[in-house]
């Protein structure tokens, strides 16, 4: 059985806390970043492969992750982004029937460093009451001065600038050519269900890299213009906030999610900031400020906008807020053709609660 086969493995946390577990497969080595936790009961491959969670070692609060294995379709991007996995209980077996390979093949076909048998209870629990912080995951159990004087070198999240490292590195097309609406989409870590939503509503997308300009995205004489998702703080992107500020400026459409949000709450002067732990998973409850209407969300997100900064601006109005925390959930300027989100109204782990978004979006380019 494999997991007789196993080395003994470790999450070393940032501030000197160690919890023990297993190897999932015969992978080696170390893997390093910060540590958050997802509570979705489904979806890890949707999770692993969004260009949000670059750079993050995630927790799966799920007990069993790996039962239904993987599908090529479920991808949200070309790889695998998380930097390393923990879960409680792998499973190598698997038994949906659209499944093309075990997780086990997936994560070691992407070269992913996996540990299980983590008490992974106690583990979000440290989180949740020390803030997400940095980590190790790691085979070397008998080396952890070395261990944490390396994590000891690896950048914080707060300031930290991803989209980069993440972002497409040329532009690329996106559905039918002969639809009725062009869509100018900034890739500052893409979901490829994002332009599936889109392409769906008659739209015919370019994606563009994170840095590119406003003169780049007009010349492909969209009707309108979306800012992506994606990993990292907000605040160092500085060229896709001067984007949102020309697009918003001249009041075309401009759509942003989750990390578009935010770009498009700095350009207009409207702070945000490092949350302690970030919202990640898919039942998170929003109410929608116009309608009066609560959704079902799903969330990724580790900073937010300031609402206090946020209710104080006088352009700008808050649609949405997080109904667990107040947090500022979504933003419409109101004298401009401009709104977001801070969740992922793509995201459909079975309510469809949110993708009311998109078509208000296409609305806007009608109008």
């Amino acid at each position: 059985m494999k997991y007789q086969k196993r080395q003994k493995a470790i999450v070393l946390l940032a501030d000197g806390t160690i919890f023990y577990g297993k190897a999932v497969a015969n992978k080696q080595g170390s893997a390093f970043g910060e540590v958050c936790f997802n509570t979705g009961m489904t979806g890890y491959q949707e999770i692993f492969t969004d260009p949000s969670y670059y750079g993050q070692l995630m927790v799966a609060t799920n007990a069993h992750i790996g039962n239904y294995g993987t599908n090529k379709d479920d991808m949200e991007s070309d790889s695998v982004k998380i930097a390393g996995l923990i879960v409680k209980n792998f499973s190598y077996e698997y038994s949906r029937d659209t499944a093309d390979k075990s997780l086990e093949d997936f994560l070691n076909d992407n070269n992913l460093l996996a540990i299980s048998d983590v008490d992974t209870r106690a583990l979000v629990s440290y989180i949740r009451d020390h803030g997400a912080m940095n980590a190790v995951i790691s085979t070397e159990v008998d080396n952890i001065d070395g261990l944490m004087a390396q994590l000891n070198k690896i950048p914080e999240m707060d300031g930290l600038e991803l989209s980069s490292k993440v972002s497409t590195k040329s532009p690329y097309y996106f559905g039918n050519e002969n639809a009725s609406y062009r869509i100018a989409a900034l890739d500052l870590g893409i979901k490829k269900n994002i332009l599936r939503n889109l392409a769906e509503r008659d739209a015919y997308i370019k994606v563009f890299p994170y840095n590119a300009t406003f003169e780049d995205l007009e010349g492909f004489k969209p009707h309108g213009y979306f800012l992506s998702n994606g990993p990292g703080d907000p605040e160092p992107l500085i060229e896709a906030q001067e984007l949102a500020r020309e697009i918003i400026k001249r009041d075309l459409p401009l759509f942003g999610i989750c990390l578009g949000h935010q770009v498009i709450a700095l350009a207009n002067g409207v702070s945000t900031y490092k949350m302690h732990n970030g919202h990640r998973g898919i039942n998170h409850p929003v109410k929608n400020l116009k309608t009066g209407k609560g959704e079902i969300t799903s969330q990724n997100h580790g900073f937010a906008v300031n609402r206090d900064a946020a209710e104080a601006h006088p352009d700008f109005e808050i649609t949405h807020v997080h109904l667990n925390d107040n947090t500022v959930a979504g933003l419409a300027l109101k004298n401009k053709n401009c709104f977001s989100v801070q969740y992922h109204p793509e995201a459909s782990p079975g309510p469809h609660d949110s993708s009311y978004l998109f078509d208000q979006f296409i609305d806007n380019l009608k109008n």
